[in-house]
């Protein structure tokens, strides 16, 4: 499992290993925080499409996020 702090997140880039509907290239535009103050959903939007996708931070461990745009 890859190891990610969850506070670096914001602006990083990530590449989709399964792209759908032309969306390869995503960039993390925004880390939503909980009352304790600690990530629990980033918001992802597609370089290509400018969608935003919300989701947890944890799904970025998976395999088919890459790490920078490849």
């Amino acid at each position: 499992m890859k190891k990610i702090n969850p506070n670096k997140l914001y602006l990083s880039k990530w590449t989709s290993a399964t792209p759908k509907n032309k969306e390869k290239h995503f960039i993390v535009t925004q880390l939503l925080r909980n009352e304790e103050n600690e990530v629990v959903d980033i918001t992802l939007e597609a370089i290509h499409s400018k969608k935003e996708y919300q989701l947890p931070w944890q799904t970025l461990r998976e395999d088919h996020w890459l790490q920078g745009w490849k």
